[in-house]
């Protein structure tokens, strides 16, 4: 378990639903022995693992910890306060600030101060820009993803760093260059950001982290008392709409940005993804700026809240801290450049004959056995078997093959048992058979398990006469056992029992005819030898009882000649 990068997996929470591997755009995930673990270097942070994961499997690595050291080691620190806040917290701004100061923070700082500094320098950029497409630097993730994985279009972000970084820039050089600051917003990519530039950002914590650091604490969020506490060392304005949808062009356009630099907002990774795959650069006779944003609708979706969040009630509370009577920027004072964190993520690739061969291992030796289900994670059986190839998946994962291979098993099993099974469904239809129920049922109906494997589709009430026993296991689910039932001139011995409440049943049913005659058989027999034995005991009592009469009168005569004379 690798618990230093910021999303991690734990191993005996991890039920191998595969549901992470099927919602990750970059399919950074392994899995080894039915446990999904998060490869680190082909990874961008974006969280949306750690958002779907049905078990709680996936953790955000804590480093409230490492926050707590900085504090009690007696540095001065300031807290860099993500704008997504007055959407997320739902409290005023001398709470928060008053909150943030009792758990130890010299001070509370709006990273949206860093957010104009960005716009102000990107419009300066972009005014002298020649024709082409540029993106944002905005979205650690999506900077990531493309130092990643489009290496190509590096040279298309705008030279400045995130708003995160110029802030931490310029809280340093307001209050010295050894203040500590730390980063507090819904983003875990922020915790990669600090991990490699923590010469301006020491730590990155998230909203979920800072509610269970003030409930520790016992701060209550909501009801802690209003103070006269605010933002250093000035209050933001059009840095504060950054977290929504367009926020950073609305705040371009206030800091001096040209009317013919055309501007497009695209979030969503996935939505990202498909924009560079589509991607002309020949095609692009302007000036294009594209605000790029991982997480849908902008950072108020980021993807630890800390709980429930409402998107409109976000919305609103993020535009009510907008501040229009501020004046913009406009010039830029700091401008960090821009420094790539994630390194090009290693790349294989396959032969065809590779790839076949892994195909073949999960049963696919056509294109018509590629079905392409999605349900391994992937988009493609090919995908599949690139990732197999890699060793970050294992065939268990495949639905269809499993199936299958249960199938083969089941069928295996039923063709092996002497008895006769049967599984049917709720509407008494047969969904799998053996041959022997079929010899047990008939002439006929052995004729048509040929015709029919298995009698898939075949109404069990018309092939043996005991709908009511068969209905019944799927009223009152218990097991039910007839024995010596009469069918024809045969007796049947029968087990009904549930599989799926309400769904499947099996009945397993034995010809005991021949065993009922040969017990008549024995029967009779016994009956013939008992009879004789009586016959036997009593010849030989009779006799027994002659021979004690003339023994008795015999020794009457001798005991009679020994005695005393009679007189």
């Amino acid at each position: 378990m690798k618990t230093n990068y910021p999303i991690y997996t734990i191993k005996q929470e991890c039920q191998d639903c595969y549901k992470c591997v099927r919602v990750c755009p970059v399919k950074a995930i392994r899995v080894e022995g039915g446990h999904a673990a998060v490869i680190s270097e082909n990874c961008v942070a974006c969280g949306m693992c750690y958002q779907v994961c049905p078990t709680h499997a996936k953790h955000v690595r804590n480093d409230i910890e490492k926050v707590k050291n900085l504090i009690s080691g007696g540095a001065k620190v300031y807290a860099s306060l993500a704008p997504s806040w007055a959407g997320i917290l739902d409290c005023s701004v001398s709470r928060v600030a008053g909150m943030l100061k009792k758990l130890g923070f010299a001070g509370v700082s709006e990273t949206a101060l860093g957010a104009q500094q960005v716009s102000a320098a990107c419009a300066e950029f972009l005014n002298s820009a020649k024709p082409g497409v540029y993106f944002s630097s905005a979205c650690p993730v999506c900077v990531d993803y493309i130092s990643r994985y489009k290496p190509e279009f590096k040279k298309f972000i705008v030279p400045y760093s995130s708003p995160a970084l110029t802030h931490a820039e310029l809280l340093k050089q307001t209050y010295g260059p050894d203040i500590k600051v730390v980063f507090i917003g819904p983003c875990i990519a922020k915790k990669n950001e600090s991990d490699t530039q923590e010469d301006l950002i020491s730590a990155a914590i998230t909203f979920e982290e800072l509610k269970k650091w003030l409930f520790e604490e016992g701060i209550d969020l909501l009801n802690s008392p209003q103070g006269e506490e605010g933002f250093v060392p000035e209050k933001s304005s059009d840095g504060a709409v950054y977290p929504l949808e367009g926020g950073m062009l609305r705040s371009m356009r206030r800091n001096g940005l040209k009317e013919d630099v055309n501007l497009i907002t695209v979030t969503g990774l996935k939505n990202f993804c498909r924009t560079l795959d589509s991607l002309k650069e020949q095609s692009v006779d302007r000036v294009c700026f594209v605000e790029t944003l991982a997480c849908p609708g902008g950072c108020i979706k980021g993807p630890c809240p800390g709980g429930e969040v409402s998107a409109l009630n976000a919305f609103l509370g993020v535009e009510k801290q907008f501040d229009s009577s501020i004046q913009p920027v406009m010039t830029a004072k700091y401008k960090v450049p821009l420094a790539f964190g994630g390194d090009e993520a290693p790349e294989k690739k396959f032969t065809e004959d590779e790839i076949l061969s892994a195909l073949a291992k999960v049963g696919k030796f056509t294109v018509d056995d590629e079905i392409n289900c999605d349900g391994c994670g992937y988009n493609t059986c090919r995908n599949f078997a690139h990732a197999l190839l890699e060793g970050k998946a294992e065939p268990a994962m495949c639905v269809s093959y499993m199936r299958k291979r249960a199938s083969r098993k089941s069928n295996a099993i039923l063709r092996c048992i002497p008895s006769g099974v049967v599984i049917f469904n709720s509407e008494l239809e047969i969904i799998e058979s053996n041959l022997p129920f079929a010899k047990i049922a008939g002439q006929d109906i052995e004729e048509l398990y040929e015709q029919i494997p298995g009698l898939k589709g075949a109404a069990l009430g018309k092939i043996l006469p005991f709908e009511m026993i068969f209905r019944r296991i799927f009223k009152d689910g218990k097991e039910i056992h007839k024995e010596r039932t009469p069918f024809g001139k045969k007796l049947l011995d029968m087990t009904v029992f549930p599989i799926e409440e309400g769904q499947t049943a099996g009945l397993i049913v034995q010809d005991v005819t021949k065993n009922e005659l040969h017990r008549e058989i024995i029967a009779q027999k016994a009956q013939e030898v008992l009879r004789k034995n009586v016959l036997a005991v009593q010849e030989v009592a009779g006799r027994l009882g002659e021979n004690i009469a003339e023994t008795e009168i015999i020794l009457n005569y001798i005991t009679e000649g020994f005695g005393p004379e009679k007189k």
